[in-house]
């Protein structure tokens, strides 16, 4: 049986881990801080802004939540991360996406300090992340980076295919994962819609990451023997049998690759836990930061 990379086991872990660096913050009088900006109502998006708000009290960093109308405009947006720049009390500032289409997203995440921008999309931290130096890392891809790292899945000169070439997921983790450090070191090929046969690349990848959000794309007939999969996607697809009307699966077929796979994480319970734990560490080290 392949090793199960179960990311809601490991985020259960880190958040233990967090909550006592929490605490001997606040020893110090140090109490982390993340505000959280909600524009419009999409239902989606306030989940995940719910669950990192709920993360946020059960570690003990105070989080503040800005629900604006879905009519705001780009300038009351603007206005509103400019407060928080310049609150010394808030170390994190995250906007959660997508944004109403009349917004330019791109403006408002360059509008952020990038010493609190704890999501790492910020030029600057990208800018960093690719030389190796110290910065914001985007939240998902530190979290496959944590996921290799405490299930010692040795990367050193082995062939990665990161499926996927997003500023959120694939161009990030392929970047963190060619530097000179310990679970990272590796062969990176960064893969996309432009490849004409994407077997080419997947059948000589020792590691597939698959963040494409195509469901079940790969099958066990792309990957070789023994290859590990880390797959990102989360995509729902109609199931009578359920009460929803359908189910998650990720851009893995998940039980056709089962049996040949050396390790693999599911979906959902993978990837998924370990962004929102990603993002409070990135807070936390930014309320350090300030020490």
């Amino acid at each position: 049986m392949p090793i199960i990379i179960d990311g809601k086991k490991t985020a259960n872990e880190i958040k233990i881990e967090l909550t006592q660096e929490v605490n001997q913050l606040k020893e110090k009088d140090i109490t982390p801080q993340l505000a959280l900006l909600l524009v419009g109502n999409d239902p989606a998006s306030e989940i995940y802004v719910s669950n990192k708000h709920k993360f946020c009290n059960d570690i003990g960093v105070a989080s503040i939540i800005e629900k604006l109308p879905n009519n705001t405009t780009e300038k009351e947006i603007l206005d509103r991360i400019s407060i928080w720049n310049n609150d010394k009390n808030i170390d994190g500032i995250l906007v959660q996406l997508p944004l109403p289409k009349n917004i330019n997203e791109t403006k408002i995440l360059l509008s952020i300090n990038p010493n609190k921008d704890v999501d790492g999309f910020h030029p600057e931290n990208i800018g960093k992340l690719v030389a190796g130096l110290p910065g914001y890392i985007p939240c998902t891809p530190l979290g496959i980076y944590e996921l290799l790292k405490r299930y010692n899945i040795d990367t050193s000169a082995k062939h990665i295919v990161v499926l996927g070439r997003s500023n959120i997921v694939g161009k990030p983790i392929a970047n963190l994962l060619v530097q000179k450090t310990k679970y990272a070191n590796a062969i990176v090929t960064l893969c996309h819609s432009a490849a004409k046969n994407i077997t080419d690349f997947t059948l000589s990848a020792d590691i597939i990451i698959a963040a494409m959000g195509v469901p079940e794309l790969i099958k066990k007939q792309h990957i070789k023997d023994g290859a590990v999969i880390i797959d990102v996607g989360i995509n729902s697809i109609a199931d009578a049998t359920k009460q929803k009307g359908y189910r998650l699966v990720g851009d893995v077929d998940y039980n056709d690759v089962l049996d040949k796979v050396s390790a693999i994480t599911p979906v959902p319970g993978g990837v998924g836990p370990m962004t929102i734990a990603m993002l409070l560490k990135n807070t936390i080290q930014s309320a350090k930061n300030k020490m």
